[in-house]
């Protein structure tokens, strides 16, 4: 079932009914969903797809030719074109009748296998960009590659490309529709298993349970997800062994530099390094405390404070919700798993929810309901984005808040402040919304809004503050009573969250 990208596939189809020459470029990590899109996108459409492979130049050649001939010449001997040069120049000369799309996947492969790759398709696009119709895209997984190598000013490609497209996985709301029949908090659960990846959110079969599809995928030697980290971090990285040190350190709570590198045994330049390389594959992020807009009212005699340098406070987190869920819950017992008890981990993290029917909520146990509380959290700045786009709210930047509070003398914490400036004439005024993300409470109480509010107080220089309460569980009377009063505070249940 093909779900969302409506997009990507309204942006591409737009190029192409204009007619002319279009280079466009998919880029994006492993399972995201490029090819998928890409078939959708190709549908009654004249087509040339080839995924070039870790071969030779030659034999990458070779299938190219068969799939070209194959697909506009169907009768002619299969025979390859003497060279790259050859291949394409047909195909350009081809799309000077007739609309033809040339889909190239796996481009670095094909790049890797003839140096000369490039700047051969380069010449071809200046030879025939204002007589050909052709539609050609190129797809690649290695993001560092296509960005630098198809996309970077020192490629002989740079300039070409009329559209390019960074796939990003899916958000909750668009997972949501691969887990229908499930409760909003079950697809909660499973959005924070698969991580918004479309291949994972496609294996969740929707006539089991969570934990019965978890224990298929991930607590089975055999089951799809079991070594799909390993696999991955095999595939992009030279020394995955080290990598992998890295990612379990930030699953069981590492999240500042020196941490992570005293955790591994790793130099701490040479862990900034390779930090900088999982976040160029998504895995990994850098977190800091959502940068405020400055006001001459934060100073001490206003009562407020200077919220400092939120660069010194920056924290790495796992930006991938499998590879979190993976880190934490497989990883530590992969020995267990391999000997087939693997049904007894997986009810470790469930607890009770081994006996939780599908469709109807499960009570809170296990390990499970605290790895999804920051689930929660991420889902929740989701559905103001969301909101956003469907002018509900209006906010110019959104994230976590973390800092000091001086007159309290203790840290605090934040988890969601919207901000936006309101500028008139030479007038501006600060304005924010404080939110708190509620996953393990039973029953979200007055106590929380006025903690929030409490909270709010470190930030004189908001001239309107507005309150958001989102919450699993059911908000108490005296929370919806006050809420009601105050107009300015906004309580969201888990069934609004996926209107």
């Amino acid at each position: 079932m093909f779900v969302g990208r409506d997009r990507e596939l309204g942006t591409m189809e737009k190029c192409y009914g204009d007619a002319s020459f279009h280079f466009v470029v998919f880029y994006g990590r492993r399972r995201v969903g490029k090819t998928t899109l890409i078939n959708k996108f190709r549908e009654n459409k004249k087509s040339i797809y080839f995924v070039a492979a870790e071969t030779t130049a030659k034999e990458n050649l070779e299938i190219l030719s068969a799939q070209i001939l194959s697909a506009v010449a169907p009768q002619a001997p299969k025979n390859s074109f003497a060279s790259f040069t050859e291949a394409f120049d047909y195909c350009f000369k081809m799309a000077e009748k007739q609309r033809l799309v040339l889909i190239i996947d796996e481009y670095p492969y094909l790049a890797e296998s003839d140096r000369a790759v490039s700047s051969i398709l380069q010449a071809a696009i200046d030879r025939y960009k204002d007589s050909s119709r052709l539609f050609l895209i190129l797809c690649g997984s290695s993001m560092s590659f296509m960005e630098n190598q198809v996309l970077g000013y020192q490629s002989p490609l740079y300039g070409r490309r009329t559209c390019q497209f960074k796939i990003k996985p899916f958000s909750y709301y668009e997972c949501a529709e691969l887990f229908s029949g499930f409760s909003p908090e079950d697809k909660i659960t499973l959005y924070g298993i698969c991580g918004g990846i479309p291949d994972y959110a496609s294996r969740i079969h929707n006539n089991l349970s969570v934990r019965q599809n978890a224990e298929n995928l991930f607590f089975a030697p055999s089951g799809r997800l079991f070594e799909e980290p390993s696999s991955l971090l095999k595939q992009e990285l030279r020394s995955p062994q080290t990598y992998n040190g890295i990612i379990a350190a930030i699953a069981s709570g590492a999240s500042r530099l020196n941490e992570i590198a005293s955790k591994t045994g790793i130099e701490t330049s040479q862990c900034s390094n390779m930090l900088a390389t999982l976040m160029g594959l998504e895995i990994v992020k850098k977190e800091s405390p959502l940068q405020l807009p400055s006001a001459p009212s934060t100073s001490k005699a206003s009562g407020g404070f200077l919220p400092g340098n939120p660069a010194r406070k920056s924290v790495y987190r796992l930006a991938d919700f499998m590879f979190r869920f993976w880190y934490r819950f497989v990883l530590p017992d992969l020995s267990r798993i391999s000997m087939g008890f693997g049904k007894d981990v997986c009810a470790e993290v469930f607890g009770t929810r081994a006996s939780a029917k599908k469709n109807r909520p499960s009570p809170p146990s296990g390990k499970i309901e605290a790895y999804t509380g920051l689930v929660f959290e991420e889902c929740s700045a989701q559905f103001l984005w969301r909101q956003m786009g469907k002018k509900r709210y209006k906010f110019k930047n959104l994230g976590r808040w973390w800092g000091s509070n001086p007159k309290e003398k203790r840290e605090e914490e934040i988890d969601i402040i919207a901000v936006d400036t309101i500028t008139s004439g030479s007038s501006s005024v600060n304005t924010a919304l404080f939110g708190e993300c509620k996953w393990r409470t039973p029953d979200t109480c007055l106590s929380t809004l006025d903690d929030l509010v409490r909270k709010s107080e470190l930030f004189p220089y908001f001239a309107k503050k507005k309150y958001i309460l989102f919450s699993k569980s059911s908000f108490s009377p005296e929370l919806q009573k006050a809420a009601a009063k105050r107009k300015d505070t906004i309580l969201v249940g888990l069934e609004e969250m996926f209107q």
